[in-house]
């Protein structure tokens, strides 16, 4: 059995301005490096045999202030990244709608096959998302190194990783919480992965925060 802690990174200003990330290389911002931060303390008391993250660098910062207090090194693995969304990355929804309404409502009808249009690299179908995500964290588990590791990735492997433990499809809404630097727990019992808690942000809490700005 193994423990696994996954953490999807703190905020960046493309969050805050809703615009696809995908795979362009977004810093942290001042929130997102204060969530981080909180998070690296409320982790703190847990010990980590490893703590693996997307190699995206808002994914890395997290990473690395979790990483901070146990004296680990960080293992990158592009497995993990997010997304890629073609000519989407950059845009806010509102923007997609009006210059790819067609694969703007592909998206939206979250088509699974769906490959929209090629901008600075080409784009992954959801389920070419889905198994990439899969296989990472497979490949990591199955090791059988492992009692208890960190994963810091990104709102679209959270909902990956998600589906795969809980049966859902890729085609069905979501009806759970992927925030930013939220704590969500699952064990893998060595066949299959299953939620322990989901979408904890109460080391984000007014009081947690204002701390770190002391």
């Amino acid at each position: 059995m193994i423990e696994i802690v996954l953490i999807r990174h703190g905020e960046t200003d493309w969050n805050a301005e809703k615009r696809m990330q995908g795979h362009i290389d977004i810093p942290l911002n001042s929130a997102g490096l204060k969530q981080v931060t909180a998070l690296s303390r409320a982790l703190a008391p847990e010990t980590f045999d490893a703590i693996f993250t997307s190699d995206l660098q808002r994914a890395v910062q997290t990473a690395q202030a979790i990483a901070k207090p146990h004296n680990l090194s960080i293992q990158q693995d592009g497995g993990l990244r997010e997304r890629c969304f073609g000519a989407f990355e950059g845009l806010r929804p509102q923007d997609i709608a009006i210059q790819y309404p067609h694969d703007y409502m592909r998206w939206r009808a979250m088509d699974i096959d769906a490959r929209f249009p090629e901008g600075e690299r080409v784009a992954e179908t959801l389920q070419e998302f889905y198994d990439r995500v899969e296989n990472a964290v497979t490949r990591i588990v199955a090791s059988g190194v492992y009692r208890k590791i960190a994963i810091v990735a990104h709102g679209g492997v959270l909902d990956c990783i998600y589906r795969c433990a809980s049966g859902l499809a890729l085609n069905v809404p979501r009806d759970f919480d992927m925030l930013n630097a939220s704590i969500n727990r699952l064990i893998w019992d060595g066949s299959r992965l299953q939620v322990v808690q989901w979408s904890d942000i109460s080391h984000l809490g007014g009081s947690a925060l204002d701390e770190v700005d002391r």
